[in-house]
């Protein structure tokens, strides 16, 4: 490595001493605890060795047969089963320092959770199946269950979505967010862990995609790219007892979304089978079965 000139050098070592003095000031960002928060590589690695396992026959990098298949997806499994563990009880000891914890944790609450998860995979894959279904046969641009697999963004946004959601509704604090974070900067979906989404569900091209915590979807839903399931307040609301309120909409079956709708609110309802066009702005409930185009509902 280069070494700076000795005046450099001085200048330098006053620029390293500025920087260590700051952080004796109020800032929240001063924090000097990171070693005991999750650890962001780790908790990628994790989604990367989950990936895999849901579609081992894509990601393999040897054949497989039935008789191998097992041994091929322990050797994904257990790093993620460690990774995790570790990662999720970091994420519990860091807020516990911040705020009371749950009294329901037990020691090795951190164990169980990842391994809820590991045992909910075959749901996953299930439900990713269908994912990928909805993808083939509701885009005539695509070729094969494997293009879609491969290539298409929204998969990865909704099978890292649905890791996530899992970990999400166990009470799992910090790792969710990490994990849609991670997919929305690869992919352009943001899609918050906590919205709960049906089966079948398909984003067309998705670039600029936001779908908030929220958000309730149902089954059969097809949106494309610009599409936004947003709040019509930002403000932090929650229910007696601490239940959160839900401030974005609900898009129940078989609707579908174009480019560049925005739907607004946790009262509003998209009744089934409804079309909503693109552009459109939605901050009521639209009975089932209606269409939304340039203003005027059919």
């Amino acid at each position: 490595m280069t070494q700076p000139p000795p005046s450099s050098l001085r200048d330098l070592e006053s620029a390293i001493d500025a920087v260590v003095v700051s952080y004796d000031g109020p800032e929240e960002i001063n924090n000097l605890e990171s070693a005991a928060l999750p650890n962001r590589r780790a908790v990628i690695d994790a989604l990367n060795h989950l990936k895999p396992v849901v579609f081992m026959g894509f990601f393999s990098h040897r054949p497989l047969t039935r008789g191998n298949l097992r041994h091929g997806i322990s050797e994904h499994l257990y790093p993620a089963y460690e990774l995790l563990s570790e990662q999720i009880r970091r994420a519990i000891s860091y807020e516990e320092r911040r705020a009371p914890g749950d009294p329901g944790r037990t020691e090795r609450w951190s164990e169980e959770v990842t391994l809820d998860l590991l045992q909910a995979m075959p749901k996953i894959r299930r439900l990713l199946n269908g994912d990928v279904l909805a993808a083939y046969e509701g885009d005539p641009a695509a070729r094969s269950i494997e293009e879609v697999v491969f290539s298409y963004p929204a998969i990865e946004a909704i099978l890292t979505h649905r890791i996530a959601h899992e970990l999400w509704v166990a009470g799992v604090p910090m790792i969710p967010r990490i994990l849609c974070e991670y997919a929305h900067g690869r992919t352009g979906i943001d899609i918050h862990a906590g919205a709960t989404i049906g089966e079948r569900f398909f984003i067309d091209h998705g670039t600029g995609v936001v779908i908030g915590e929220t958000t309730v979807i149902g089954n059969n839903v097809k949106i494309y790219q610009g599409v936004t399931l947003g709040a019509l307040s930002t403000r932090r609301r929650a229910a007696p007892g601490g239940v959160v309120v839900q401030r974005h909409p609900t898009i129940e079956d078989d609707v579908t979304i174009y480019a560049g709708a925005t739907i607004l609110g946790g009262e509003t309802v998209i009744g089934r089978g409804s079309v909503i066009g693109g552009n459109e702005w939605v901050t009521q409930s639209v009975p089932p079965g209606t269409k939304v185009l340039g203003r005027a509902r059919d």
